[in-house]
């Protein structure tokens, strides 16, 4: 289950990357369409979409590269049972917080859809769309946590605080 769950996340970080891409191409094509006195209408918004989907995508991705910034502060002063304690604390919370965010994510989509919300600007692209990237982010972040939490009571963990405040995995 996990080199599956391990390809979705990589799978998420591979799309996160190419709305950065697309990020880059949204505005260069600004640049150059102002340079030529064009009018591309809506490419501003694509780039806050773009840069939306890929926050929201590379999260499940860099938790599992054990990428997060952690204070690790108190961390290092405890032993180490202590330390795996409040690590599970610390990973419930990040679950429920997650689980959250992704139902209300999930339900501003269909809420959207629903009732055929548009853009403001002059793109008017139905915000269902954009919200998609958001929303599937979310979902695998919960997924990914829920995943660590799981092993981690297993005492399975791959995720080790030390290793994020030494800088080594």
């Amino acid at each position: 289950m996990r080199k599956f769950l391990d390809a979705i996340y990589n799978a998420a970080g591979f799309v996160a990357a190419l709305f950065m891409v697309s990020i880059l191409v949204c505005v260069l094509l600004l640049i150059i369409a102002r340079q030529l006195g064009w009018h591309l209408p809506g490419l501003n918004a694509y780039a806050g979409y773009s840069m939306a989907a890929a926050g929201f995508l590379s999260l499940a991705h860099t938790f599992r590269k054990n990428e997060h910034i952690r204070v690790t502060l108190l961390l290092n002063a405890l032993a180490k049972g202590a330390r795996h304690y409040l690590n599970l604390l610390a990973l419930l919370i990040a679950t429920l917080i997650a689980a959250n965010l992704a139902w209300y994510s999930v339900n501003l989509v269909m809420d959207s859809y629903a009732f055929n919300d548009l853009s403001t600007d002059e793109d008017a692209t139905p915000l269902w769309i954009p919200q998609l990237g958001m929303a599937i982010g979310c979902v695998i972040f919960a997924i990914a946590l829920a995943e660590e939490m799981f092993y981690s009571l297993r005492g399975k963990s791959t995720l080790r605080p030390e290793d994020a405040a030494s800088g080594h995995e």
